[in-house]
């Protein structure tokens, strides 16, 4: 028999929904913690994301750091190595676990919560003895909201494992020549001002014949204002920023060798070769602010190339005597102009002589990097044939472009091996 609405036997469901006495209230009261409760859950997922991804982060930088400073010092323990991840990855986790638990007392907010991550350390991977691998897995218990709360969870732990290996042997260890102009020409201006003084002489083509007049000279060349940035400054600028680079990659100064050489019509007196950036760059520092002279780096890339070549057991007996059993070799050559020798027009057969060069360099393993400055064709098409490949050449118009492709060149010799492999 089929029970109507006004059935004594309807069920006790229907008659409260239709006993409109406070019915809505008590559905109210059922339903609104489970849709508190939801609404916290979902607010919680989506900051155990972040929280995970930025544990991950902070674990993956920390267990990079850790490799590197292991395979740069051997003498530390285990659990110094540990240590110092734990450190790096609470230094750099920081920014997530502020702010939570602020009803906690300032000695439980202190508490480091990633201080019992567990670790591992293995030495000795590589035939050389430096390349290692370090592990960490960190845990955090991150609080939940109130809402999340009525389900009975007050907090939920969130982990992670990150590893990393360091092989200096497979390509951090690095030598370098420095190849560079110091010709007449570099004496000439940029566009970008030079704002620590105000006036001097600017030099430019069409005046440089008359550099050497004095002032009650016709045609002597007056200051003006404003004073601009000559070629050679930023080289310098820009050199210094490569050289940073390599400190930033090498502190230790015990995988990086750096050597450089300038030219004009003839070949300077070269730094040689030497352990960090510190010789390079008082040698470049020491390059005349007003340079003189025609242009021929044939002279320097040969004094790059019988350096670097792998005839030369000097490089590679320097890098053993570190425990280096690898290195790569790079030449940066750069220029502002055409090859003229000691004239002022383009000489084809220095040309030539500074491209075989660069082909000795190119077979014999050497990566080549180039930069017309600022250049004519002739000197661009010359620099572009001399480098490894396209992206090892650059042709910078003004001092912003020549200190980022310097700053490029850097960060490439530079690159560690040092790699995640979790």
């Amino acid at each position: 028999m089929m029970t109507t609405p006004h059935s004594p036997k309807k069920s006790l469901f229907s008659r409260l929904w239709h006993d409109r006495a406070g019915n809505f209230g008590m559905v109210t009261a059922i339903i609104l913690p489970v849709a508190a409760a939801t609404a916290g859950v979902a607010l919680d997922l989506n900051k155990m994301i972040q929280v995970r991804a930025a544990l991950q982060e902070s674990a993956d930088s920390a267990v990079l750091s850790a490799a590197n400073a292991l395979a740069r010092n051997d003498a530390m323990s285990d659990e110094e190595v540990l240590d110092f991840a734990r450190k790096f990855m609470k230094a750099q986790f920081a920014n997530v676990v502020a702010g939570e638990g602020s009803d906690e007392s300032d000695e439980e907010v202190e508490e480091d919560p990633l201080a019992g991550a567990v670790g591992n350390v293995e030495r000795d991977l590589g035939p050389s003895g430096k390349s290692v691998e370090v592990t960490l897995s960190p845990e955090y218990t991150m609080p939940t909201n109130g809402m999340t709360g009525l389900l009975g969870w007050d907090e939920v732990t969130i982990s992670v494992t990150a590893t990393a290996q360091s092989t200096p042997e497979s390509g951090a260890a690095v030598s370098m020549y420095l190849v560079l102009d110091r010709s007449g020409s570099m004496s000439f201006t940029t566009d970008t001002v030079d704002t620590s003084v105000t006036s001097c002489v600017n030099y430019s083509a069409s005046n440089w014949a008359y550099k050497d007049l004095g002032t009650r000279d016709k045609n002597y060349i007056k200051p003006t204002k404003p004073c601009y940035v000559k070629k050679i400054q930023a080289l310098k600028t820009a050199s210094a920023i490569m050289m940073n680079e390599l400190v930033t990659a090498d502190p230790e100064a015990d995988l990086i060798r750096v050597g450089a050489v300038s030219y004009n019509d003839s070949t300077q007196s070269p730094s040689g070769m030497a352990w960090g950036v510190t010789t390079a760059s008082n040698y470049i520092t020491a390059l005349p602010s007003v340079p003189t002279g025609g242009t021929n780096a044939s002279g320097g890339m040969k004094v790059a190339y019988d350096a670097l070549t792998k005839g030369n057991e000097t490089e590679k007996s320097a890098h053993a005597a570190k425990r280096n059993s690898g290195f790569s070799r790079y030449i940066v050559l750069m220029t502002d102009g055409e090859m003229t020798g000691n004239s002022a027009t383009w000489n084809p057969t220095i040309d030539g002589q500074v491209l075989d060069y660069c082909t000795l360099a190119k077979n014999d393993g050497i990566q080549v990097f180039t930069v017309a400055f600022m250049a004519p064709a002739r000197g661009k098409a010359l620099l572009s044939a001399c480098a490894t490949s396209d992206d090892h050449y650059y042709e910078p118009q003004k001092m912003s472009d020549l200190v980022d492709a310097f700053g490029e060149i850097g960060k490439a010799a530079a690159m560690a091996s040092t790699r995640l492999t979790n």
